[in-house]
């Protein structure tokens, strides 16, 4: 055991943040803590590293292990530059080497006793160095420096002429220097590319420690965690698996305990009818066995009703006027701000439908492509057409849109003073804002909250053709959860601009990666990206360098296993509205077994269980085809 967290308890005021956390950490485990924005999971680092104290409960660190803090808003405030001040995590090393130097110097000066004593000490010094992985640390600096993201001049750069997020990954690179015992990872993929993060989820798997990550990145959490730690209404529950493995298993475990709780709620009715009938024939046997069944009912270990989760969105978003078939046309652009080229070549089309993801790694140019498209700026060369009837709706990550200044409601009600009242409440409601929610100030919102105000003024709009620049940023998971449904569901175009790999493969059909020579086109999801850059991009089709064969046959490939995929979702749900009618059907038995002509006449109480029994095994076979049928979804 490296960490043990014992029914942790914080308050702030009258906030109850945490009620009862536990966790115990082995030394090398990789865990995932998760939970919506707000539920606690930041809160409890500061528990564990002792910048806030507990009200209860108990944090226990043995004494030799070392803790390693990430932070969202940490930065560094240096005049070094990059690679000098990664070098101060080695101080120790870099004095034994000075001090080995000058051994050397001695030594070659020192005869007899004294030269045996400074070789003895030269010895020790080598053993020393040998033993911190001394001869190393230069090449560790340098990977760390790519892998984060900075090229080998910027490496140079002063840590003072940097960006706040340049800055965040060099306090980021700093701590996986160090080695801790204990690395606490706060939303360590906030301010990296998609190369970067990949490089981070290698560092993560191999590392020889333990690492807890707190993360809204949900493919991050797949491809580095083991065990998850949820923390929700202030109570944590932990799951064995991945990000991927306890969303399933949470959404079985609270189909258990729903279905648990309203057996039993259905039994504590009965019973209750029961007594009531009992108690009305006002004879002293029935009074008694009343009161021996309410007895046993004040006895019985009551479930308490599953916490209620954000509603899902209900909403199908469909496009007022559908756009022809050619959306977006992009031949040849290219682009550059003072004489630094970003691309060239770019080139690419968009067809009525498609759900593309635009990638590539920081300043290669998504935004300001994005730009042009929308003409807000001019590209150097080339051209960009929208095709007929389109209609675009943009959503810019930093919500310029929105007037701070007006509530919700008021924001959606002025730029649309024709929709009716109900109209706005439905649809905001699909955006989780339900009740006096309506009526909270833009300003007050959190980045999350924001950007779901953003995404219902554009499913409002006329547009047919969404233009998405990081639409999940800032979001928790429920969020992103609440948008990929939408977007699924939208019958119109998406182009979209994403860092979260998760979202990617949950909605993108077709990726285009933006590279400072053109655009490559990938025919699938992130995973299919992932497979054919490893393949040496065999499959990939290159601006004007269109290879038809291998593009037909992957588009076909795709359709064909969308339309397997609709035929399994259509058998599922027939299998849904055949058990639904099933369940009703053994309801209405349990009803009439508790009617008294029918409890007190054995023949019809035998009939109705018999039928009871076969409908519960009609429904027992039911709900193994169901299973077998999800299954076939994987």
């Amino acid at each position: 055991m490296i960490l043990s967290l014992n029914n942790i308890q914080k308050s702030f005021g009258t906030d109850v943040i945490l009620e009862n956390v536990s966790l115990t950490a082995e030394a090398n485990d990789k865990i995932g803590i998760v939970g919506v924005n707000g539920a606690g999971k930041s809160t409890l680092f500061k528990i564990i590293v002792g910048e806030l104290s507990l009200d209860g409960g108990s944090v226990t660190i043995p004494n030799n292990v070392k803790l390693g803090y990430f932070s969202q808003n940490i930065e560094i405030d240096s005049t070094k530059t990059i690679y000098d001040e990664l070098m101060t995590v080695f101080a120790p090393i870099i004095a034994i080497e000075e001090d080995m130097r000058n051994t050397e110097l001695a030594m070659a000066k020192a005869e007899g006793a004294s030269l045996e004593e400074l070789m003895h000490k030269y010895t020790e010094l080598s053993r020393e160095l040998e033993e911190k992985n001394g001869y190393e640390y230069k090449s560790r600096i340098r990977g760390v420096i790519k892998g984060l993201g900075f090229s080998s001049e910027e490496a140079y750069q002063h840590i003072n002429e940097l960006s706040g997020g340049q800055k965040t990954r060099v306090a980021l690179g700093k701590l996986l220097l160090s080695a801790p015992d204990i690395l606490l990872l706060d939303e360590p993929t906030n301010h990296l590319d998609i190369d970067s993060m990949q490089w981070l989820e290698d560092f993560v798997r191999s590392y020889k420690g333990c690492v807890i990550i707190v993360s809204h990145d949900r493919y991050f959490l797949d491809r580095t965690v083991t065990k998850i730690l949820e923390i929700e209404n202030g109570k944590s529950a932990f799951y064995v698996g991945n990000y991927t493995s306890y969303a399933e298993k949470k959404a079985i475990n609270r189909e258990i305990a729903i279905k648990h709780y309203i057996n039993q709620q259905r039994e504590i009715k009965r019973q209750e009818a029961v007594i009531q009938k009992l108690k009305s024939y006002n004879r002293e046997k029935s009074v008694k066995r009343a009161e021996s069944r309410e007895k046993a009912l004040e006895k019985m270990d009551k479930l308490e009703a599953p916490e209620n989760l954000p509603e899902n969105m209900r909403l199908e978003i469909k496009p007022r006027k559908e756009s022809g078939n050619d959306v977006l046309l992009v031949n040849e652009l290219s682009k550059s701000f003072d004489g630094k080229e970003l691309f060239k070549h770019v080139s690419f089309d968009i067809r009525r439908g498609e759900k593309v993801a635009l990638i590539g790694p920081n300043g290669i140019g998504k935004t300001t492509l994005f730009r042009i498209i929308l003409n807000m700026i001019a590209a150097d060369s080339g051209e960009c057409k929208t095709g007929a009837g389109v209609i675009i709706g943009y959503y810019d990550q930093e919500h310029a849109t929105l007037n701070t200044d007006k509530s919700i409601f008021d924001e959606i009600s002025d730029t649309y003073p024709d929709l009716k009242t109900t109209q706005i409440r439905n649809v905001l409601a699909a955006f989780v804002f339900t009740g006096d929610d309506v009526y909270k100030k833009i300003a007050s919102l959190s980045g999350g909250e924001k950007g779901r105000v953003s995404l219902a003024k554009i499913m409002l709009s006329n547009a047919n053709f969404l233009i998405l620049d990081e639409p999940t940023n800032h979001l928790d998971l429920a969020s992103k959860e609440i948008l990929e449904n939408a977007l699924s569901s939208y019958s119109g175009t998406v182009l979209y601009i994403s860092h979260d790999r998760y979202f990617i493969n949950a909605t993108a059909q077709r990726i285009i990666e933006l590279t400072p020579k053109g655009a490559v086109n990938y025919l699938g999801n992130y995973d299919f990206y992932l497979e054919k850059k490893s393949q040496n991009n065999v499959e990939t089709v290159e601006s004007n360098e269109v290879n038809e064969s291998v593009t037909k046959l992957d588009w076909q490939k795709q359709k064909e296993n969308q339309a397997a995929r609709r035929k399994i979702e259509n058998r599922i749900k027939k299998l849904e509205e055949e058990i639904a009618k099933l369940e009703e059907e053994v309801a209405n038995i349990d009803l009439k077994l508790e009617q008294p002509e029918v409890f007190t006449d054995a023949g019809k109480s035998k009939a109705l269980f018999d039928e009871k029994q076969e409908a519960e095994s009609r429904l027992e076979t039911l709900y193994e085809q169901w299973e077998e049928e999800q299954n076939n979804l994987q």
